[in-house]
């Protein structure tokens, strides 16, 4: 055996978990951006971990990335050319004229993403009749404008181009012959539905592609000779050669949920509530399940401002990490959304960095200097400077002016925090009529130890996972995850057309299984997972359920329409959106090994927190000495080498025989009493987000169940 790397690039630090020849783990983190100091971490990280190795050989790399979301959010893809159907130019930007934010009186549009648009003279109706021909000459004479241009994207979107590709193809072969070096075509990159979300898909591949091409190129290039592959935003790995933008936007947070569903099974838990706070946001998801294909995804979902109609793992994410800024705006207190990131990172990172959720908890002491990555200074070996937070802190007291400490400014801050991600939950469960109160939370990333408590208790929840590698999940959910090629079609037909829905499945099957073929993988190893997009005749919202006789699939949305909706239209014909195919090749098949022989580890020291208003004393253990069985009293720390978890008070932590931290609640949570009629601008930002989270989750249910197009939209 060669080594193994696995690696998670994220926005503020990259994680790598490598498994040696010999079959064992090692772990690694550094900061995403260190200029100076190394051009690219991953590569980074992999040549300082077998700098004193013997055996330096490579057998493969699997990485999840954040250089195509990065360069969505700060808009600093490559410039592209639209070609759409004439009479179609702008729309892309009237789109479905929905609020971003709908109590927002001034509202701020997204900047597209394309530089220019060029009508093309063409036009298919919906059932394949030619209405307009395709003018080649006119055709042909914008193509070369656009190259003439500097334009070397193109995004090509007509009209019903989806089931009718005959214009399309032809206008793809003129643009090749010309010389463009990335052609996205809507019929390949979303052959789905509405014109809108597949145009709006067809811009990011065309846009994210070139990017992302040369970003794996360059990995490429020093990595000679290995295997390399790359996490697609539907949980599954692609081969380097097959990684497109559009597949990438969630490559990060994918592996993270990957991590959480395979050691939560591993741990006997089967309902989660995926919970990965990391440095620069949040994400988090829902699994009810047996295995990784259980795993709920989304066909149609917003990033950035822009529509995607392309599998992505339902990952909901919000602006709080630990980099995520804090604000005092003269009535109330304010986390986030800008992140400090990797530079010049929180003010603890030693580079003049502003005050974050970070140095918040580094005040309160439930961050340990000295158990903390020293990766900060000129010399890039420095420990958190937890002076200037202080200092930062006192001078934002005297800022605010009112009776609260430093610490009480900062606990205020970390409970605003807690609400946002808690009201992030909420959106992809209780919105979705899942009741969380049963589930586990699944804690990972740098940050989420530090707030697991916290966040359980603003959702009524009682139990969470910490899996011992719970700081670099992401990276190890990249080395578990399965190799995994995706077709879907629209249909728009009657559910009772089976037969001919069995031979479409059929034809998508066979081509992602060629797709997996093609990249290395054994016919005989190879899954296929069927599934069916059904909903009400007149309605807009597509449940899925898994192929299979008509009774059972007709028996399997009505539960799942009932569970989210609680009621059922009986009588109404049942349609057929779409249908889509995964073809899976299993990943690596990882037996965590039962730890005996500790004994019941003592305090390494006593530290100092503050929680719940006051100052507690609190024993601080390092993870690696407790023992199977032992139960750790909150508060306490415990510190690890890429993580931190605060056991808060009426919690404890127990250590299982497979190494998992399980933290339950010992009491039963005391109601919060009245807080008054004075304006408190710690509760006021928290109430401010509780209604706006009330009133997004009536909003999607009028959307989700209303037969009104005005309402929808």
């Amino acid at each position: 055996m060669a080594w193994q790397f696995w690696i998670d690039r994220g926005g503020t630090f990259t994680d790598i978990v490598a498994r040696r020849p010999d079959g064992t783990l090692v772990t690694h983190k550094l900061l995403s951006d260190n200029p100076g100091q190394y051009p690219d971490a991953a590569i980074a990280g992999i040549r300082k971990l077998l700098k004193f190795e013997k055996d330096q050989s490579i057998d493969s790399v699997k990485m999840g990335t954040t250089v195509a979301t990065n360069a969505l959010l700060e808009r600093k893809g490559e410039p592209t050319a639209l070609f759409i159907t004439r009479g179609f130019r702008d729309a892309l930007r009237i789109a479905y004229q929905n609020r971003p934010r709908i109590f927002d009186r001034h509202i701020v549009l997204p900047e597209m993403l394309y530089a220019k648009v060029f009508e093309v003279e063409e036009r298919i109706g919906a059932r394949g009749d030619v209405l307009v021909p395709l003018n080649l000459e006119k055709t042909t004479l914008s193509l070369k404008s656009a190259y003439d241009e500097g334009f070397r994207s193109i995004a090509i979107v007509f009209m019903h181009g989806y089931r009718h590709s005959q214009h399309e193809e032809k206008t793809h072969e003129i643009a090749k012959s010309i010389g463009f070096e990335q052609i996205s075509v809507s019929h390949r990159v979303s052959p789905l539905m509405k014109l809108v979300g597949r145009g709006d898909t067809t811009v990011v591949d065309a846009y994210l592609s070139p990017i992302l091409r040369r970003y794996v190129d360059r990995v490429a290039a020093e990595l000679e000779g290995v295997r390399l592959f790359f996490m697609q935003s539907n949980g599954g790995l692609a081969d380097a050669r097959r990684f497109q933008g559009k597949d990438a936007i969630l490559s990060g947070p994918a592996g993270g949920m990957v991590g959480a569903v395979r050691t939560s099974l591993m741990a006997g838990f089967d309902r989660i509530i995926a919970f990965d706070m990391g440095g620069t946001s949040t994400d988090v998801s829902h699994f009810a399940g047996a295995d990784l294909s259980d795993m709920e995804r989304e066909f149609e979902t917003r990033v950035a401002g822009v529509r995607l109609r392309a599998p992505m793992m339902s990952i909901h994410t919000v602006a709080a990490g630990g980099g995520s800024v804090l604000h005092f705006d003269g009535a109330r207190y304010r986390v986030g959304p800008d992140s400090a990131g990797a530079d010049p990172g929180p003010a603890s990172y030693r580079r003049g960095g502003p005050l974050t959720v970070t140095d918040a908890n580094l005040l309160l002491g439930k961050i340990q200097p000295g158990h903390f990555p020293q990766v900060f200074g000129a010399t890039g070996n420095e420990a958190l400077d937890d002076t200037v937070v202080r200092e930062k802190f006192i001078r934002l007291k005297e800022e605010i002016n009112d009776h609260r400490s430093p610490e009480e400014v900062a606990e205020g801050f970390i409970k605003i925090a807690v609400g946002n991600m808690a009201n992030a939950i909420k959106h992809i469960s209780v919105q979705r009529g899942h009741d969380v109160t049963g589930y586990t939370l699944c804690c990972f990333g740098g940050a989420a130890g530090q707030h697991a408590c916290l966040v359980a208790d603003a959702l009524a929840m009682t139990r969470v996972l910490i899996h011992p590698l719970a700081g670099v999940l992401s990276a190890y959910g990249m080395g578990l995850a399965d190799q995994v090629a995706m077709r879907e079609k629209s249909v728009e037909s009657d559910l009772q057309d089976l037969p001919h829905l069995q031979k479409l499945i059929e034809k998508l099957a066979n081509e992602a299984r060629e797709d997996l073929i093609s990249q290395g993988v054994s016919a005989a190893s190879i899954q296929i997972v069927r599934r069916v997009h059904l909903k009400y005749e007149g309605t807009d919202t597509a449940l899925v359920v898994p192929l299979g006789s008509l009774a059972r699939m007709t028996g399997d949305f009505e539960a799942a329409y009932r569970k989210q909706f609680s009621f059922l239209m009986p009588g109404k014909p049942l349609i057929v959106e779409a249908v889509s195919v995964e073809a899976i090749a299993a990943g690596e098949a990882i037996q965590e090994k039962a730890v005996s022989g500790k004994t019941k580890a003592r305090p390494a020291e006593t530290v100092r927190v503050f929680t719940g208003g006051s100052w507690r004393e609190a024993p601080l253990y390092r993870r690696d000495e407790l023992a199977p069985g032992q139960r750790v009293d909150g508060p306490a720390i415990i510190a690890e080498a890429n993580a931190t978890t605060l056991v808060e008070p009426e919690w404890f932590a127990v250590v299982t025989s497979l190494n998992h931290l399980i933290l339950e609640r010992a009491k039963a949570r005391k109601k919060e009493l009245a807080i008054g009629t004075r304006a408190d601008p710690v509760m006021l930002e928290i109430f401010n987000n509780l209604f706006m989270s009330i009133a997004e989750q009536m909003g999607l249910r009028l959307q989700n169940t209303a037969y009104s197009v005005n309402i929808k939209e």
